[in-house]
């Protein structure tokens, strides 16, 4: 389907989005109160039903004739789990940068939610990374988490979501480890740099010794999972169980998935709403105190033009949180505001199922995000960062590009009260 330009062309407008969420979107839970590593998660999901030969293919598209992977059943602690064998099929695989990682994840023929979801998966251990050892995120020369491995693990994990049609993703708190392990770099405390970084703003203990969490695990929970939360409400059809590499005696080395619908797609839940009024703050700083509570996990933040008394102007602002992240934000509010106080108030939110799409406009690729009610769409509302990259490639207005890209999700099928193609 096209679109006549002023120059006579067509213009053709691509839209991909691998196994769409029809009837109720699929939930995923990640259980990490054992610990977490990519290998554990891999093998959870393909115990849960994910079909290893088209995860293999995912990861073959990235890292051609690099590894092969297998399966077997082990016990860990007296449990069933499902063991994922990564083997090398080259003598001395190369190391990457994240530069590296990047352009092959960019290049190689994925669906675009396994490409977006491993692309955010290495973009937070880049950073996780380049924090730790102080250098730019391009610049981290991963050693364990870039060998193909660790390109295996993270690449099948999004691969296996998508062949299970998973449209959203929560875990719940991480157990870390305690004690020191030896590395590149020799011996460090656990836990290791990058999974401290990873774990700011997440529900985290140390659940026993040594290493239970590992960078390339923790960078999965912090990228495709939406929220740290105890098990929601769901309607479950299938359990995975992931093995790690050692059977510790008196603890299941284990990682689990619980997937389902949720209970209700639109059911009510109890949300915590933070609000505060501030008149002394610097009016240039508050897109970076916005940015930083919804970084920090916020489920929406925003500010209210007010007068208080004696005329004076201010603002409200308000954070919306999953109560067990309450404490954390409004802490940061202390920390990120000039403010004596904040309101807790308790409030009941009704949410749609969402997930996310890409179109493509002139080769540009163009995120849609979808608001689900069943399967019929109820808004599909383009990415704005994404438009404004459009209009910067095309030389146009924001709002002409917004229009273009409100009209190739059109194209696509993505219109409000029609069903998900």
């Amino acid at each position: 389907m096209g679109r006549i330009g002023k120059s006579g062309q067509v213009r053709k407008y691509r839209a991909r989005v691998s196994n769409a969420v029809t009837g109720p979107p699929r939930h995923a839970w990640i259980d990490a109160s054992a610990g977490v590593a990519g290998d554990m998660l891999l093998g959870a999901l393909v115990d849960a039903g994910a079909d290893l030969a088209r995860v293999a293919a995912a990861v073959d598209a990235v890292a051609p004739g690099t590894v092969a992977l297998s399966t077997r059943e082990v016990r860990r602690a007296g449990q069933r789990a499902t063991k994922v064998e990564v083997t090398p099929l080259v003598e001395s695989p190369d190391h990457r940068h994240w530069s590296d990682i990047r352009e092959m994840l960019a290049s190689a023929p994925l669906p675009d939610r396994v490409r977006i979801r491993a692309h955010d998966t290495f973009a937070a251990l880049a950073a996780a990374e380049g924090r730790a050892h102080g250098i730019d995120p391009d610049q981290v020369h991963f050693h364990e988490v870039g060998a193909w491995d660790s390109i295996a693990d993270v690449v099948g994990v999004c691969a296996a979501l998508e062949d299970l049609g998973v449209a959203s993703v929560s875990a719940g708190p991480v157990a870390l480890g305690s004690g020191a392990v030896h590395a590149a770099h020799g011996l460090i405390p656990v836990p290791v740099p990058a999974v401290a970084e990873l774990a700011l703003g997440w529900r985290v203990r140390s659940g026993g010794e040594g290493e239970l969490a590992t960078p390339t695990g923790m960078a999965l929970v912090r990228a495709l999972a939406e929220r740290c939360e105890d098990l929601p409400e769901l309607v479950p059809d299938a359990v995975g169980v992931g093995a790690g590499t050692r059977d510790v005696e008196g603890r299941p080395n284990i990682v689990r998935v619980v997937l389902g619908a949720r209970g209700d797609a639109e059911a009510a839940s109890t949300m915590v709403l933070l609000e505060t009024n501030v008149d002394d703050l610097d009016p240039r700083l508050w897109p970076g105190v916005l940015a930083s509570l919804m970084d920090a996990g916020a489920a929406d933040a925003w500010l209210t033009p007010i007068l208080m008394k004696k005329g004076r102007p201010a603002h409200t602002l308000s954070v919306l949180s999953v109560p067990p992240d309450a404490d954390a934000l409004e802490s940061l509010v202390f920390e990120l505001v000039p403010t004596l106080g904040v309101r807790r108030i308790a409030v009941t939110r009704t949410a749609l199922a969402r997930t996310e799409v890409r179109v493509e406009v002139d080769g540009v690729p163009v995120r849609v995000k979808l608001g689900l009610r069943g399967d019929l769409v109820t808004s599909a509302t383009p990415e704005f960062a994404d438009v404004a990259t459009l209009a910067r490639v095309r030389g146009t207005t924001q709002r002409a590009a917004l229009g273009l890209a409100a009209r190739a999700a059109a194209a696509a099928g993505y219109m409000v009260g029609s069903p998900l193609p």
